[in-house]
């Protein structure tokens, strides 16, 4: 059985690929420039981040510090 994802669920995993990868300050800047500020970003931003706290999202910040170093 096939299964189809919606497109909110695509884009999550997009974000979340983006997030892994980008300071996340450029990935605003990205959001922005593709105009993709379309539909209720509060739910988006529940769903996204529903599973941290300020303690996970600080070590994750730091460690993608460490893993891409400014050159």
């Amino acid at each position: 059985m096939i299964q189809v994802n919606s497109e909110q669920q695509v884009l999550r995993e997009g974000f979340q690929i983006l997030l892994e990868n980008m300071e996340p300050s450029k990935v605003a800047r990205f959001w922005a420039a593709c105009n993709l500020g379309h539909g209720d970003y509060l739910k988006f931003k529940e769903e996204l981040f529903e599973e941290e706290t300020v303690d996970s999202l600080s070590a994750k910040i730091l460690e993608f510090q460490k893993s891409h170093p400014k050159t």
